[in-house]
């Protein structure tokens, strides 16, 4: 009498991470929606500045999209720590997924810059010490991000790019604290507090901030969706190969 075939499962289970992510997109996308729709109407109806004029409002963009890109970094640090203490697949999927979305925010941050400082300064570029840092943090997660992308599977190199993402956490603050660092010579304004803003400027700021958190969010929860289906499809092949007796290929 012949062996059965070994049976497979229809489909390899969610981790809890991607069903979390799943049931965030939809909520999260409305959210997005609603904050942008909050956000345009008041940055429409905001006053001018007296001296920069009307490229000022690039403030309601440029600060917000810096706090989504620190957002992503630091979870691509707290993803990987995670990992490296647990060894679970699925946090390593949430730190590159993070970190994806945080290097979009990041260029976003540096095309916005240049438009700012062309209308204010007259040039699109200067080596001051937080724009330099800027860039420095954006490609640091690139350079994260291209490490993953060609070795993508390899437990070592996982655990090499959980500790990178941790060390490269620390240009966060660098880059926040530029102003302070230059001691007066930075041509970047300093950071906001809480007199900076002139009157009806606060609102329109705080929706940026929000909405662009919100959009973090919801393109995070995005991505950490397909990358769990990325997961569970490679090991529903895995499986199927076994089950065939074919070696199963890393695609």
């Amino acid at each position: 009498m012949s062996t059965p075939p070994p049976t497979l499962s229809t489909e390899a289970p969610e981790d809890g991470l991607e069903r979390l992510a799943r049931r965030a997109v939809a909520p999260t996308g409305w959210l997005l929606l609603a904050c942008a729709i909050v956000w345009g109407l008041l940055v429409v109806q905001a006053p001018e500045d007296a001296v920069q004029g009307i490229v000022q409002k690039i403030l309601y963009v440029h600060p917000p999209c810096a706090f989504a890109a620190y957002l992503g970094f630091f979870l691509t640090a707290l993803g990987g720590a995670v990992y490296l203490a647990r060894r679970d697949p699925a946090w390593d999927r949430f730190a590159i997924s993070a970190a994806e979305v945080g290097v979009l925010f990041c260029a976003l941050l540096l095309a916005t810059g240049p438009i700012w400082g062309k209308g204010t300064w007259g040039r699109w570029w200067t080596w001051d010490l937080r724009l330099t840092l800027s860039l420095l943090l954006f490609l640091v997660y690139v350079a994260y991000l291209l490490l993953r992308s060609f070795t993508e599977g390899d437990e070592r190199t996982a655990r090499f790019a959980a500790v990178y993402g941790i060390a490269g956490l620390a240009v966060i603050p660098l880059n926040y604290f530029a102003i302070d660092l230059a001691g007066g010579r930075a041509l970047h304004p300093e950071n906001l507090g809480g007199d900076s803003l002139g009157e009806g400027m606060g609102w329109p700021f705080l929706a940026g901030v929000v909405t662009c958190l919100v959009a973090f969010g919801h393109l995070f929860a995005r991505r950490l969706e397909v990358a769990g289906l990325r997961d569970r499809r490679a090991r529903e092949a895995a499986e199927a190969a076994a089950a065939a007796g074919e070696p199963a290929w890393d695609t």
